[in-house]
C-alpha cells in the first residue's frame, strides 16, 4: 500500500496547490477615460486606457507611439487619403481611422480582439454627433491571415479599398507573415492602385529586417517617405509607403 505521506506525494500536492486558474476576465480593464488628442488642426475625443493591460492581447486599448506618428503625418498630408476608401489593420481604439474619417469617404476599422472591437465601436458612436466626420465608419473583426474574416470584409465592401493603414502593428515576429498575407490579399482585390501606409516603430533590429523581408516575399516595394523618420517616445519611427511591384 502506497504511503500517502511520502515526500514525492507531498511535493505533487504542493505543486497542485500552486496552480492558480484565472478567468480571462481577470485581465480585462475597462476603466476607459475620455481623452482629447490634437493632430494639427484636428481634435479627437476618444475613450482609451492610460496604461497597457496585463494581457498582451489587449494592447489595443491604448494609444501607441506609431499611431501618433501616423496621425501627425496624415494631418499634415491629408491628400494621401482624401476621398479614399480606407481599411485600417490593428486599429486599437480607432484613433487613426477616426482621424481619417475627416478626409475619407469610407473607413473600416479592424481588430482581432473582441474586447478591443467594443472600444472601437464606442469611439465610432462618439463621432456620430461630430460635425467633422464625413466618412462612413464601421468596425470589423479581422485576425491577420484568417481567410474567412478577409472574405467577409471583401464581400461587404466589393469595391475594395484605396489605402490600407497600419500604425505601430509590427511588434510580434510570429504575426508579420500573416499581416502581409492579409495586406496582399486586400490590395489585390482592388482593380486600381491600392497601397499600404505603415507607421513603423523600431523596437528590435530583427523586426526591422523581418518587415522588409516579408514585404519583398509578398512582391511588394517598400519606400520610406521622405522627412518622416523621427524619434517618438524615445524610439525611432518612420512612415513606409508600400505597394505591389
Amino acid at each position: 500500500m502506497a504511503d500517502s505521506g511520502s515526500p514525492r506525494k507531498r511535493d505533487e500536492e504542493e505543486e497542485e496547490d500552486d496552480i492558480v486558474c484565472l478567468d480571462p476576465s481577470f485581465f480585462i480593464d475597462r476603466s476607459y477615460e475620455m481623452t482629447t488628442f490634437t493632430f494639427g488642426s484636428h481634435e479627437l475625443r476618444l475613450l482609451c486606457l492610460r496604461a497597457a493591460s496585463t494581457d498582451y492581447d489587449l494592447t489595443g486599448q491604448l494609444v501607441w507611439p506609431g499611431a501618433v506618428l501616423m496621425n501627425n503625418y496624415l494631418s499634415e498630408h491629408p491628400e494621401n487619403v482624401k476621398g479614399c476608401s480606407v481599411i485600417e489593420l490593428g486599429s486599437g481604439i480607432g484613433i487613426t481611422g477616426i482621424l481619417c474619417s475627416r478626409f475619407c469617404k469610407r473607413v473600416v476599422l479592424t481588430d482581432h480582439n473582441d474586447e478591443v472591437l467594443e472600444i472601437i465601436k464606442k469611439n465610432i458612436e462618439l463621432q456620430s454627433c461630430s460635425e467633422n466626420a464625413h466618412a462612413v465608419l464601421t468596425a470589423e473583426k479581422l485576425e491577420w491571415g484568417n481567410s474567412d474574416h478577409i472574405s467577409s470584409i471583401i464581400e461587404k465592401h466589393p469595391g475594395g479599398f484605396d489605402v490600407v493603414l497600419g500604425a505601430d502593428i509590427c511588434f510580434q515576429q510570429s504575426s508579420i507573415s500573416c499581416l502581409f498575407d492579409s495586406v496582399e490579399r486586400i490590395i489585390r482585390t482592388q482593380t486600381g492602385n491600392c497601397r499600404f501606409i505603415l507607421a513603423y516603430v523600431s523596437r528590435a533590429k530583427v523586426m526591422d529586417g523581418l518587415v522588409l523581408k516579408e514585404a519583398e516575399k509578398h512582391g511588394m516595394c517598400v519606400r520610406e517617405v521622405d522627412g518622416t523618420r523621427t524619434t517618438i517616445s524615445n524610439l525611432e519611427g518612420v512612415i513606409f509607403d508600400i505597394s505591389l511591384k
